[in-house]
């Protein structure tokens, strides 16, 4: 199987991580060009393609008909993206010669689209991971291996961020042989089921309307979904000026009972 690794962020560098450390081939990197310094030179080193060189791609000249050309040369046949921030089109989603496996941080087909661990907490709905296959739509691809992640009151937007982050590459190291060997389910996502997002929701969704009455469940939910700092929190308005919020939850025991 020769595979190519789109990769940013943490994940993104734990998984070159595994091929270097593991002594497994890539055919290229393809690297996010708005990364913050010092993220893609880690991402290199800890890749097989450190030491021995190789071809490295980058975001803002993807599609450009030269690179598409180098990338068709190479011959890949699968394309992994570990963490890659961008919607990818369909010139690259047709050059593999058995697809895109995309790292997706919820429990497809809850919470497809943006700002999983947000919406994951404040619909209650199944968390986990999933590494399903790209198509045109946005993480509407067939499912290849899912995680699920158990989540409690203690968990935070921040929480399960964190908690995605490790389990997807868990995941993906988990099943890394069968990938290597091809054995790569192709599971349909049933039409109608799950949640799909924008970004453009978070914001109205972090509201809180002070006089209006909300279930106590349903306030912790939206304040605890949106307590990641350095982030923007839940938030209200009084007197024309904007407040913020955060909460933590801590579990002490079981049920008191008086008496």
């Amino acid at each position: 199987m020769k595979i190519a690794l789109f990769a940013s962020g943490v994940v993104g560098e734990e998984v070159a991580r595994f091929f270097g450390e593991g002594g497994e081939p890539l055919a290229c990197l393809g690297l996010d060009s708005r990364a913050p310094a010092g993220a893609n030179e880690r991402i290199v080193a800890a890749s097989p393609l450190g030491d021995a060189g190789g071809p490295v791609f980058y975001s803002d000249a993807l599609y450009e008909e030269a690179t598409l050309e180098r990338l068709r040369a190479l011959e890949v046949d699968l394309i992994v993206l570990a963490w890659w921030p961008y919607i990818i089109r369909r010139e690259l989603i047709a050059l593999p010669r058995v697809g895109c496996l995309n790292f997706h941080p919820s429990f497809l087909p809850y919470n497809r689209g943006k700002h999983y661990n947000f919406w994951a907490i404040v619909e209650e709905s199944p968390f986990g991971v999933t590494l399903h296959w790209v198509n045109e739509r946005i993480d509407a691809g067939e499912i290849a291996f899912q995680s699920r992640i158990e989540t409690s009151w203690e968990d935070t937007g921040a929480t399960l961020y964190q908690k995605a982050q490790r389990e997807i590459v868990r995941l993906f190291v988990e099943k890394f042989p069968e990938i290597k060997a091809g054995r790569i389910p192709r599971v349909p996502q049933e039409p109608g089921r799950g949640s799909f997002h924008l970004a453009r929701e978070l914001e109205e969704a972090s509201r809180v309307e002070l006089d209006e009455a909300y279930t106590a469940r349903r306030l912790l939910n939206v304040l605890r979904a949106r307590t990641f700092p350095p982030h923007p929190a839940a938030w209200f308005v009084e007197g024309g000026e904007r407040f913020e919020v955060r909460v933590e939850i801590k579990k002490v025991g079981g049920e008191s009972q008086d008496g």
